[in-house]
């Protein structure tokens, strides 16, 4: 009998993702899976280094940054610093969130922007991250055209420092303004040689979209993903991947289509310890997804 299936139909799967030694895991160590750290976010503000530690432990290959700030930095934490502990731990920064706001308003210069390429090309990040758009800033469709073209501008700069730019959605993206929404009018009006998307599937599932047609009607332009379940009882609520109710079969499925390179698990909320928690969504995206 196949390992897999042995642990499966002995119920030792469940107890294989508690958090400590993993005796009947099996990997697909090819593709690394990685983790937004914003769902740690209170774990690493007060001790960064352990974190990390627990996160390599788990098997998390791929970091995906967020919060640096001029004044603090990473949580207290210089860029040089922070890089050497990814190194200690292997673990790799591929992408990061960045505030891009101050560039996105009309006033906004490449020196809004300078800062944040720096940093990301001293972690050897390949794409920043504009997580959000300001609120003032998208009430209409006139206002999205206007941040398409500002980051159509960012995207450039971005491919002059051998970066990539790349946007990630919430839910009021897709809120309707006359027939069309804010989503659709960003992909229809950034260079998708410039711009790509982070598509965060559980807030596209919540905006009370499809991601796979989103896939499918915009091929390539989606690699990133976060990867986030929704609770079956309150969509307000993110549950271990594979126990919610977003059908990720289907939509790895896509994945080819969709141009994905890095898959990110994100949680924001949890009903378990986070780490128990986060143990069991990566051992589900690597036994069942990949």
């Amino acid at each position: 009998m196949q390992r897999r299936k042995f642990i499966k139909q002995s119920g030792l799967g469940l107890a294989a993702v508690s958090f400590g030694p993993r005796l009947f895991t099996v990997f697909n160590t090819e593709q690394p899976l990685g983790i937004q750290l914003y769902s740690l976010r209170e774990n690493i503000k007060a001790d960064v280094e352990g974190t990390l530690s627990k996160i390599a432990k788990i098997g998390f290959k791929e970091i995906e940054t967020f919060g640096y700030s001029l004044k603090n930095n990473f949580w207290g934490m210089d860029v040089k610093e922070f890089k050497k502990l990814l190194d200690k731990y292997e673990l790799n920064s591929p992408s990061g969130h960045y505030n891009l706001g101050t560039f996105l308003r009309p006033g906004g210069t490449i020196d809004d922007f300078q800062y944040i390429l720096e940093v990301a090309k001293m972690l050897d990040q390949g794409y920043i991250i504009i997580p959000s758009i300001p609120k003032e800033l998208r009430g209409n469709i006139d206002d999205y055209k206007r941040v398409s073209e500002k980051m159509n501008q960012a995207g450039l700069l971005c491919k002059d420092a051998g970066i990539k730019l790349a946007f990630h959605n919430h839910a009021f993206e897709f809120e309707e303004f006359n027939g069309k929404n804010g989503y659709e009018t960003l992909l229809k009006n950034t260079d998708d040689d410039l711009v790509f998307f982070q598509m965060d599937i559980y807030w596209v599932v919540r905006g009370g979209q499809d991601p796979v047609k989103l896939i499918k009607d915009n091929p390539g332009r989606f690699p990133l993903w976060h990867v986030k379940d929704m609770n079956k009882y309150n969509n307000d609520l993110n549950v271990e991947i594979g126990h919610g109710s977003i059908d990720f079969k289907e939509i790895f499925s896509q994945a080819q289509k969709a141009g994905t390179e890095h898959y990110i698990l994100e949680q924001e909320n949890f009903d378990m310890n986070p780490y128990t928690s986060l143990d069991i969504s990566f051992n589900y995206i690597k036994n069942e997804l990949f």
